[in-house]
């Protein structure tokens, strides 16, 4: 076992502080990686707090990776020591049902195991990458191409892929009209993606306060959804409108603005339920989606466009002990639009 260092939260109401935690022993098939960074998702805070389901506490989050191979197991194949890579929100999956076969490890039949706060296949409960070692299977490790700023890479993992996957599934591209909800950590990923992509790009966000960002990162168009007009100038607008933001919204003023076969598809994922008016979807046979990040292939061929397109997320660099008020600025809307750690302050 490897003794490595961390920050946890003891509790879920209970800032964060620093903890020595231990990694298992590499097994045949295993990869230790040597974090150099480690993005902070609002993921990591719902779990803390407990916004989405009981937790085992104290608890180690972090599901935006990158770091160095710095040990391979005797059946590795995919990987070498040295190597820039990557982990996402899965550790593992069962690589057998028809959703693993598929390349979707993400929606695994049998219960994926998350990068954090989940039992892990020797039935310990697994701990993220706010630490400067993990150890993975390495199915479930990605390639970083080196083209990739190291640092503004590690919130692709999830930022990234959680945006890249549904513009890919519902077919964004030239010819159509995508709309973003929210212009946060997400929201900025899906604007540079979709554009890249050759779609029409217009950010949907409650005020104009962003709409110089939005621009410059690649939207064609910027709306404020305080402005009733808003909703009324826009109707019957959009193929797909992806929705980033984790709180309740009016459904059915967002619906209204699709076209016929439109989809609208939740990546947020608010803890209130939200309430659909079936009729808004019966109008030009409109449909109400949700994605859940993507899977490793998929993740992949994110990371390698991304590479190609040279995007990466805006990001603030911190370190460790600055986690604890980068949380507080992230509950309040105050960055732009990534903190990242650098994980040797770990130490």
């Amino acid at each position: 076992m490897l003794t490595v260092n961390a920050y946890a939260a003891p509790s879920s109401d209970t800032p964060l502080e620093p903890v020595t935690i231990t990694r298992r022993d590499v097994g045949p098939k295993d990869v230790l990686i040597e974090i150099r960074y480690a993005g902070i998702c609002h993921s990591d805070i719902h779990t803390v707090r407990e916004e989405w389901g009981p937790v085992k506490h104290p608890l180690v989050v972090g599901h935006e990776i990158v770091g160095l191979v710095a040990e391979v197991g005797s059946e590795v194949t995919k990987h070498a020591v040295g190597n820039r890579v990557g982990v996402g929100c899965l550790v593992n999956s069962c690589k057998e049902c028809e959703n693993c076969l598929a390349g979707e490890e993400q929606y695994c039949l049998n219960g994926n195991v998350g990068t954090y706060g989940s039992v892990d296949r020797d039935g310990t409960i697994t701990q993220g990458g706010y630490s400067t070692h993990v150890v993975v299977d390495e199915d479930f490790v990605l390639r970083v191409p080196e083209s990739l700023d190291f640092a503004a890479a590690a919130p692709l993992l999830c930022a990234g892929i959680t945006t890249y996957s549904p513009l890919r599934h519902w077919g964004a591209g030239p010819g159509k009209r995508v709309a973003v909800v929210g212009m946060g950590g997400l929201g900025h990923m899906a604007v540079k993606l979709a554009h890249a992509m050759g779609a029409e790009v217009t950010v949907l966000s409650r005020s104009l306060s962003k709409k110089d960002d939005g621009l410059r990162l690649g939207a064609d168009h910027y709306f404020a959804t305080e402005d009733a007009t808003t909703f009324e100038e826009l109707k019957n607008s959009f193929d797909l409108i992806v929705n980033t933001v984790s709180a309740p919204i009016d459904l059915a003023a967002y619906l209204g603005l699709l076209r016929r076969n439109g989809t609208m598809v939740n990546v947020g994922a608010p803890a209130e339920p939200l309430p659909v008016t079936v009729f808004t979807l019966f109008r030009n046979r409109r449909s109400f989606a949700g994605s859940s990040i993507g899977g490793i292939r998929e993740t992949q061929e994110m990371l390698d466009f991304c590479a190609e397109h040279n995007i990466v997320p805006d990001t603030e660099l911190i370190d460790a002990s600055y986690i604890n008020e980068a949380w507080k600025r992230v509950l309040s809307s105050d960055v732009r639009y990534r903190f990242v750690i650098d994980a040797a302050t770990f130490a």
